[in-house]
Parts: structure tokens; sequence; C-alpha cells
């Protein structure tokens, strides 16, 4: 654990260091965490994107308390075209009065842009997911699905940009295979130049505990360069069958080198 807090460490300040040598024609993150809801637009054509977080779970259907690493790798080849990576790093969980370690899943995604929108006309996406490691750490209140398809939302209005996503999920319990379906809103405002805040209301079917969790999402970015986002915020969770509390920190980085020609 430690060893792991030092690389986290290290790669901050290595971060922080590269972003610190930017010009003002880099290109701008295109931040997806740490809400629920990913934008339907893409990332800048040709660089990579790392969004990096902590999380911190208490009181959820499979444990008492859980922290640990998450990381999802954006790539855009075309402006229509986005691939993704998504994988739970590392968790430490309590289960039943026992401490655990282990690893979420990994999952391999593509995202297409079906329409491109400007100001109140909305961006239109569609998402694809497939998990292709099952990691061993508990779930959190939503589970986790085998397939998954995501129909995205997203435009700015009078001042506020809005992201709204729409799940079709394939969740798999002792081998029985169940339809899963969500739900999520997220709408942020910029405060300044430098700081932006949102709120988010999400609801996902649990068809095997057959309930509903529903959570409220509350966080607080800050723009430290055009290619590097902090954020910090907490979510609620509303039902009984929901994760009560959870608290996360972390970062969005746009690598400023362009991986491919123009």
């Amino acid at each position: 654990m430690i060893r792991l807090l030092t690389i986290t460490l290290l790669s901050f300040h290595l971060l922080f260091s590269v972003a610190a040598a930017q010009v003002p024609d880099d290109p701008i993150a295109n931040p997806g965490r740490p809400t629920v809801s990913t934008p339907a637009a893409l990332t800048p054509v040709g660089y990579l994107q790392f969004e990096t977080g902590f999380l911190g779970a208490t009181h959820s259907p499979e444990f008492s308390s859980q922290r640990g690493f998450n990381e999802v790798v954006k790539f855009s080849v075309s402006r229509r075209i986005e691939l993704l990576a998504g994988s739970g790093l590392f968790a430490h969980s309590w289960v039943q009065g026992q401490p655990e370690n282990g690893t979420g899943d990994v999952s391999l995604g593509v995202q297409g842009v079906l329409h491109h929108g400007e100001g109140p006309r909305p961006t239109l996406a569609l998402s694809y997911f497939r998990r292709v490691y099952g990691g061993n750490t508990p779930d959190l209140d939503f589970g986790s699905a085998r397939n998954s398809l995501l129909l995205l939302a997203s435009a700015d209005v009078k001042g506020f940009h809005y992201d709204t996503n729409y799940f079709f999920n394939e969740v798999i319990g002792l081998a029985v295979h169940r339809a899963q379906f969500g739900q999520t809103l997220s709408v942020s405002h910029s405060l300044g130049n430098r700081f932006g805040v949102s709120g988010e209301i999400w609801h996902f079917t649990q068809p095997f505990l057959r309930g509903n969790a529903v959570g409220s999402l509350w966080a607080l970015n800050y723009n430290l360069r055009r290619n590097l986002v902090l954020d910090v915020g907490f979510n609620r969770g509303l039902t009984s069958t929901s994760t009560r509390w959870e608290v996360f920190v972390g970062f969005t980085y746009l690598l400023p080198h362009k991986l491919l020609p123009h």
C-alpha cells in the first residue's frame, strides 16, 4: 500500500511538472470523471487522455467499506470514433468484518458520435463496453456489467452544460443473466476561468436484489492547466440498497503530445 501511494505521489509530481511547461495552444482535456455520466463529445483527436481517481465507499450491499484506485484511458482516432479502457487498479474492502485486497474489472469499449451538436443542439453518441477481465473485488451498488450499451447526449444551455446517459446492461449472477437499465443526468456550471461545479442524479435497476440504486453526486473541479483538471466530491445513496456514502478525488490528464499525424 505504501509503495502504491508513493507511485501515485510521484505520478502527480511528474504530471504537474509536465503541465507547467505548456503553451496556450495545447489541446483541452474533456473529463468524463467524476460523474457517472460520460460526455457524448469525444476527446481531442490523436491525444491520449487519462482519468485517474481514488474512491472511498461505505455501506454497500456487498461490503461495509472499500477504498480503491480506478483508471480510464481514452483515445480518439477520429472526430467520430473513440477507444476506451477502464480498470479498477486496486481496492481494499471490508466484507463481513474481514479485510480483502484485490483488483477490479477491466473493460474495453468504443464510442461513436452520431451527430455533432453545438450550443443547445445536443451531441448524440453511442457507446459499447465489454468486460474482458473479471476482478476479485466486491462491486458497488449497481454491480458490474459484462456487456454495456449506452446512448449519450450532451449540450450547453444558458451557461450550463449537461450530460445524460441511458444504460442497457447485461449482468450475471450465479450463471443467471439479467438485463439492467440505468439513467443519469449531470449538470455542470463554470465558476470563472478555473473552477466548476457539477451535480448529478443517477439510477440503476438491481435485478438480483429486486431493488433500485439511486444516488445524488456533487463535485468541484479545478482547471490547473488546459490539459489537467483536478476534481473532488461525494455521492449520497438515496435508497436502502444504494451505497450510503462515496467520496472521491482524482484528475484528468491529456497528454500534450499528439500520437496521430494531422
